[in-house]
Parts: structure tokens; C-alpha cells; sequence
């Protein structure tokens, strides 16, 4: 269902229902929110597959947890927070399975072709090398700077940033500004490490 759809649904509803803001049942709530919370993990992990799996595992959270959520303006931040923590620690355990293929890999390639990697291999490492330097970059970062700048690069709106962190509206731009300072001069202390 697309969004349009939904809130053609909801405008639908009678104003004495929509006031109540019960919260919605699970069927309502995936409806709803399951493109936001994809496109939530996709734009921390991008990949498409990871990006599903991250949305699934958020969903059956979900579906553990509907009776501690309070109302309806509560579901969407509820959602699009634990969508952010399970795709960073989806990235953190990736990055530790990754670390330890790397070195794996490494090793048998000096055992076996005297220790000349192909091109590919060695863009590719160069690739995942500056990725990591802005993770690490990134983790240096307070919060809840960093939170804002990743649902900002996640397109979410400064409300929507205000409501999933529960922070005023008001410090969000400020919080987006500095963050992005703050990563811009810690970045290119772990780049210039080289």
C-alpha cells in the first residue's frame, strides 16, 4: 500500500476515532511504517537483502513489544529507533566478520601468491578502509549529534528527527550543523593517519 493510500485511509476515519490516537494494531502499523523503516535501514547498511532483514527483525520487535507502546504518535519514532540501533549493530557485527575475513585473507594470499594482491582487491580494501575510517569518525561523534545526522541522511524531516530522539524540534538544525562539523574535523584526522 502506498503512503497516499494510507492517508487517503486515514482521512477516511472518523475525526472521534483519529482523536483517540489508540495504537494501531500490527497489521495497520507495518502497513503504515514498513517503507520508512526499509528505507531507515537501507540508508545505514546499503544493501537491499541486509536492508529486509534489518526491516524484519525490527517488525517482529515490534510485534513483541505492542503492548508497551502508547499511542499511535508513539509508533513510528519507536519504530524508526530500533530500525537505526539494529542496523548499527547489524554493521558492527558485519564489520567484525569482515575484519576477520580481510586478515584471513591476507594471510593466505602472502602464503600462497607471494604477497602481490590483483587490483581489484586492493581498491576493494582501499574502499572498505575509508569506509571504516568514517565509521570510526562517525563513532566519535556525541550523541545526539550523530543520531541527527544519520536520520538527516536518512531524509527523515527535523520533526520526525525531534520525535525518534526525544529532543526539542528547536536544537535539531543545531545539532545537524555541528554534528557535521564535528565529523568533517574528525574525519580528516583519520584520514590524514595514512
Amino acid at each position: 500500500m502506498s503512503e497516499r493510500a494510507a492517508e487517503a485511509l486515514i482521512d477516511s476515519v472518523p475525526e472521534t476515532v483519529q482523536g483517540a490516537a489508540a495504537v494501531p494494531s500490527f497489521d495497520e502499523a507495518f502497513t503504515l511504517h514498513h517503507r520508512a523503516v526499509y528505507r531507515a535501514a537501507y540508508a545505514l547498511v546499503r544493501d537491499a537483502g541486509l536492508a529486509e532483514d534489518v526491516t524484519q527483525e525490527v517488525f517482529l520487535k515490534l510485534y513483541q513489544h505492542m503492548g508497551s507502546l502508547q499511542n499511535e504518535e508513539h509508533v513510528r519514532p519507536w519504530l524508526l529507533r530500533v530500525a537505526s540501533n539494529t542496523a548499527l549493530n547489524t554493521i558492527r557485527s558485519r564489520s567484525r566478520a569482515g575484519t576477520r575475513e580481510e586478515e584471513f585473507a591476507s594471510a593466505a594470499s602472502v602464503g600462497v601468491g607471494g604477497g602481490t594482491a590483483p587490483v581489484g582487491i586492493e581498491a576493494d580494501y582501499e574502499r572498505r578502509a575509508e569506509i571504516e575510517e568514517a565509521r570510526r569518525a562517525l563513532g566519535q561523534i556525541k550523541e545526539p549529534m550523530r543520531s541527527c545526522l544519520l536520520l538527516k541522511q536518512q531524509g527523515l524531516s527535523y520533526r520526525e528527527i525531534a520525535q525518534t530522539l526525544s529532543i526539542n524540534e528547536a536544537n535539531v538544525g543545531s545539532l545537524i550543523a555541528r554534528g557535521r562539523k564535528e565529523f568533517t574535523r574528525v574525519y580528516g584526522k583519520i584520514g590524514g593517519r595514512r
